[in-house]
């Protein structure tokens, strides 16, 4: 099994972060419905420790749409739209690559937010 050192989970790290610059995360249904988009700063992340990095700010939405079926997932997109990764999204408490919702249904109008987020690389 190939195992990463440190410097080399962090330079993966920000080279596959570095791609949502200025991006932002949609919350979609499991059918791809977009239900919110947030947008993402430029750098959307800080810099890598341990192979993790946070996000910087993320800018809520503040005017949802509303759906009947679960979010169940987040896509990052590069600024251009092109999308970079998917995390799964839950309702209540998230495990490990996982993003936790208050609620996955939202109402028309509902602000969606994420307050913080961390990426990291698996050293191996």
């Amino acid at each position: 099994m190939t195992t990463l050192s440190d410097a080399a989970r962090n330079a993966a790290v920000e080279a596959v972060t570095d791609l949502v610059d200025g991006g932002t995360i949609e919350f979609q249904t499991a059918a791809s419905a977009v239900v919110a988009t947030l947008g993402l700063s430029d750098p959307a992340f800080g810099a890598a420790a341990s192979g993790t990095v946070t996000a910087n700010a993320i800018t809520p939405d503040t005017d949802t749409t509303g759906n009947a079926s679960p979010v169940t997932k987040a896509v990052f997109k590069a600024a251009g739209g092109a999308t970079v990764w998917t995390v799964p999204v839950v309702e209540g408490s998230p495990s490990a690559g996982e993003i936790g919702l208050s609620s996955t249904v939202f109402n028309d109008g509902d602000e969606a937010k994420i307050i913080s987020y961390t990426h990291t690389q698996p050293a191996s």
